[in-house]
């Protein structure tokens, strides 16, 4: 988080100094040609702020970069009174201060995607900033090549036309709403969605979302995916064929939710959760975007839902051990459909030359109960791991590079495994290799072992049934496993590695913990069969769509287990 408070300061630093000398330079100096490019620059910072701060108002720094320009310009003519260039001037002023409110008109409208509806306004709203900083720049090099001012009146009355058609369209939608709702709650009124997953969350959190839609899918019913943020309107829509409704107001939700909808999914806490929520005629599920032992996997804000998806009963426990008091019926094990690509070694595999270790470190959290990060002392494992000969995939959270120092730290080990790559030829995967070409379950399937944090990466390594280390970064010593119990089949780090060695060989060679990890692997993952394991959590979403709903076929056996866990909620017992 503070990496990126970095970039922003920066870019606003940026764009307010250079709008200031931009325009210093052209009203107080005669280099009117270094002003004008310096007036330039000026509106690449603001473009850039724009991209950092999505939300940035930059008028102000705007409006004095146009005051430069348009003095330099009437410098670079030196011909007096220049009544086109008086009308550009006006018209451009004009585009400067209207820009900012359609933006925000446009921010307010619903928006859709992989929805067959026809709605430009808004879209091209949100870009007229950008437009504006263009036509600028445009203005600013006519200037400095002291073209006529009708070149810049022309430029700036294509621009002006633009601005008026999408200012008089978001009139008419606000003022004259069609009948029957917008074009998107009518297109949805057809599709008829049964249920719908909801998101809000922070930049770059796409992947708590991402996750879920090849098993929403596979459920087989019309679903919708509604966004709080307009930054996931294009990362989503494009991982999915089912329509993304960006909803920014409860009025747009009112529209997008609309009367076939059933049941509302979940995939994190997020405080925009409650705007859904509301709607009493849904059922509310949540289904969290991992299973760990992290404190926010027991936040007591679950206890709103109807109904808590949990890969196990371990889950369950977790929410009772740290005093968070919910009805035991509310919770229905499902598994972690994730999984199922997991590839399962069952055989004992020790004493392997050269093996291929996972190191997946987290990130330090949002708060400081929930910094498991062990970056500060990566550098020391991932050189006793070259040091035994083995091959690593440096695989780290999507928040990490939010944080400069961990950013540093990363960066470091980075290179140790790259200079060690080309020393020695070992195939080290990291970087965009790790996190963004290979998925999670590739990762885990290539690897031997693992080495992590505490965090929802063991409980999927957990399915493979191959050995796993935990940093405890906390402190905790001996009382680690109590708090954290998905470490008591593990092999755990002390937060100095001063075991490090001990840990090594006993992951890599001994392995004494096999037998425990699969007993783990039931409690935290279902003891349910791995050729159907996914079918319990998508028999489990079908029977909250359709109470009459059975599974097909005979139910005998390993499948009988199956309908009956998803079927109902969690006993008191389980």
């Amino acid at each position: 988080m503070r990496g990126d408070l970095v970039r922003k300061l920066t870019a606003r630093v940026l764009t307010t100094g250079g709008a200031l000398v931009a325009f210093g330079v052209v009203a107080f100096t005669g280099a009117t040609g270094w002003g004008l490019a310096l007036a330039v620059a000026a509106l690449a910072a603001a473009a850039l702020e724009r991209r950092v701060r999505p939300g940035a108002d930059v008028l102000a720094e705007t409006t004095l970069v146009a005051a430069a320009v348009l003095v330099g310009y009437a410098r670079s003519l030196d011909a007096g009174f220049d009544p086109v260039l008086a009308v550009t001037a006006l018209a451009l002023l004009g585009l400067v201060l209207l820009a900012g409110p359609l933006h925000d008109a446009g921010m307010l409208e619903i928006r859709a995607a992989n929805l067959a509806v026809r709605q430009w306004s808004p879209a091209v709203a949100t870009q007229l900033g950008n437009a504006v900083l263009a036509l600028l720049a445009v203005v600013a090099a006519a200037a400095a090549l002291a073209l006529p001012a009708w070149v810049a009146l022309l430029a700036t009355l294509v621009v002006s036309g633009g601005v008026g058609a999408v200012a008089l369209d978001l009139a008419r939608r606000r003022f004259r709403p069609g009948s029957g709702g917008g074009p998107v709650g009518r297109a949805l009124r057809r599709l008829q969605p049964e249920f719908l997953l909801y998101f809000s969350a922070p930049p770059g959190s796409e992947y708590q979302v991402t996750m879920w839609l090849p098993y929403l899918e596979r459920i087989g019913r019309p679903f919708l995916v509604l966004v709080r943020e307009p930054e996931f309107l294009g990362p989503v829509s494009a991982a999915t064929r089912a329509p993304v409704v960006f909803c920014p107001t409860l009025k747009a939700m009112d529209e997008a939710l609309v009367p076939s909808l059933k049941v509302a999914f979940y995939v994190n806490h997020g405080a925009k959760n409650s705007h859904c929520v509301r709607f009493n005629h849904l059922t509310h599920i949540q289904l969290h975007h991992g299973d760990s032992d992290k404190a926010p996997s027991a936040n007591p804000v679950s206890g709103i839902f109807d109904r808590i998806f949990v890969a196990g009963p371990a889950a369950v426990e977790r929410y009772a051990r740290a005093g968070v008091d919910i009805p035991a019926e509310k919770f229905e094990v499902v598994g972690r459909p994730q999984v199922e690509a997991i590839e399962v070694r069952r055989e004992a595999v020790r004493g392997l030359a050269g093996p291929t270790v996972l190191y997946t470190p987290t990130w330090t959290g949002h708060h400081a109960d929930a910094n498991y990060c062990s970056l500060p002392q990566g550098e020391t494992l991932v050189r006793a791991l070259l040091a035994r000969g083995a091959t690593v995939i440096l695989r780290a959270h999507p928040y990490t590079t939010q944080n400069p120092a961990s950013a540093r730290q990363l960066a470091r080990l980075t290179e140790l495994l790259s200079t060690d790559r080309a020393r020695t030829g070992r195939p080290h995967v990291f970087g965009a290799a790790a996190g963004r070409d290979l998925t999670l379950t590739e990762c885990v399937n290539r690897s031997d072992a693992l080495v992590s944090d505490v965090s929802g990466v063991i409980s999927d390594y957990l399915y493979s049934g191959k050995p796993y280390a935990v940093t405890d970064m906390v402190g905790e010593g001996d009382r680690f496993t109590e708090r954290f119990p998905l470490a008591g089949s593990a092999y755990v780090l002390r937060r100095d590695m001063s075991n490090v060695d001990e840990v090594l060989t006993a992951l890599l060679q001994t392995d004494p913990a096999e037998s425990a990890r699969w007993h783990t692997r039931a409690r935290y993952l279902g003891d349910f069969p791995a050729e159907s394991y996914a079918e319990v959590f998508l028999a489990a979403a079908r029977r909250h769509l359709d109470p009459a709903w059975t599974p097909p076929g005979p139910r005998t056996g390993g499948d009988a287990g199956l309908a009956d866990a998803a079927t109902g909620p969690l006993s008191p017992t389980a």
